[in-house]
Parts: structure tokens; sequence; C-alpha cells
């Protein structure tokens, strides 16, 4: 089900409007899923769902709420902070009724502290940003232009910096120089050994595996005692 929510109004301004994709029948045990961002979101999109489907045929909700700045979102990205996002999911959270979390990536980086959950294949800040700047080395190459990593990095921290088409303001990008993944109380990382197979994020394009949905849904369905279908 697409349907929407609001995160909480900044600096005065307007509470805006975000999409949720939803598997939400009132059941006991909600899952709130913090998404993988930027090139690694399209690429994980269909395993995100495909993994919601089989928590939903097991008898467990699950909620996917867009991030502000994120997907089909009428707010600018570049002026999104890492805690403005961390406080838009534990909003969520309250809102949609969470009982867990199920961070994806760098989605662990925003994951509400007060739910029990799982962090599968966590990935931190530096991290993101090495690939990403990467990435743009090597594109600026190949078009014969000169970037450094260097430079590029001195760049977002004063300004920002567009990375694989995504504006990343100044804020956030200092904030992830730093950021690290967090296993608050109750929860806990899924290694993609666990999965099977190599992650999917690491494709040239968007793909799907059943079987790494199949075995990340029915690791979550055991841990809360239901069984995945």
């Amino acid at each position: 089900m697409i349907a929407t929510w609001h995160p909480p109004a900044r600096n005065g301004t307007a509470p805006a409007e975000e999409l949720l994709v939803s598997f939400d029948r009132n059941r006991a045990v909600r899952v709130l899923v913090c998404p993988a961002w930027f090139d690694e979101a399209n690429k994980l999109r269909r395993f995100t769902v495909e993994v919601m489907r089989r928590l939903d045929a097991a008898g467990i909700d699950s909620l996917l709420p867009d991030l502000p700045g994120c997907n089909e979102s009428l707010v600018p990205l570049v002026n999104q902070t890492l805690d403005g996002w961390s406080s838009a999911m534990m909003a969520a959270a309250e809102a949609l009724r969470a009982t867990h979390v199920l961070a994806i990536r760098a989605g662990a980086l925003v994951a509400p502290s007060g739910l029990p959950g799982w962090h599968c294949a966590p990935q931190s800040g530096p991290k993101l940003l090495r690939g990403m700047i990467r990435a743009r080395i090597i594109a600026a190459r190949e078009a014969g232009l000169a970037e450094t990593s260097e430079g590029l990095m001195a760049t977002g921290r004063n300004s920002g910096l567009v990375l694989g088409g995504w504006h990343i303001g100044a804020d956030l990008f200092r904030a992830l120089e730093s950021a690290e993944p967090v296993l608050a109380p109750g929860q806990s990382a899924v290694d993609q050994s666990a999965l099977g197979g190599p992650g999917l994020w690491l494709r040239a394009e968007p793909d799907e595996d059943a079987g790494q949905a199949d075995r990340l849904a029915a690791l979550i369905a055991e841990s809360v005692g239901m069984s995945a279908a």
C-alpha cells in the first residue's frame, strides 16, 4: 500500500508530506524500515520491498517511509541533515507505531535507538562518502577533468557537493565524515554473509535475489517468534 506520512516541521516551516510504502494490517509486530541511501537505495529498492512482502506473508507489518529530500520528496535534499533524518525516523517510528526496526546499509545511521531490531550490512558515513567520491573521480576522468579526493572533500565540507546526482549539503557531508552505525540494546547486525552471496549494491544495475530476501525475512520472523512463508 502507498500512503503518506508527515515528518516534523523544521525551522518554522510547514510539515512536509512524504510517501510511505507499507504492508499494514494493524498486527502486533510492526517493522519500521530505514532504507539504504542514494545509489544504493536504487539498487536495493526491489530487495527491500521483497523482504517486506515476505514479512507480510509471515504475519508481520512493515513500514517504509521516504526520508525528507529523497525519492518523491518535494523538499530539497541539500537542506537535509543527519540529525534531521534521525529525528524524522524517530517521528516515523512513533507515528506509525513501530515495534521493531530494520535498517539497511546507511539506513543504520538513523535507526531509532529505542526499538529492537536489525542492521542489515550496516554502512558507515565515511565508507559511503568514499565510494561516492571515488565514482565521481572516475566519471570526471572519463570526461577529461581532473578532480582529487582531497579537493572534493574540502569542497563538501565548505559548501556541499553533488555526488552521483545527489546534492549533499555541507552539514550532512560533515556529519557523514564521522558517522558510524551503533547497535542499541535489542538490536543486532546481520552480516551480508548470512544472506548468501554478495550484496546487491555491488551490481552495476538494480537487481533482485529471491534467496537473499527469503533469508532476511526468515531471520526477522524467527527472531520475533513467527515463521516466514
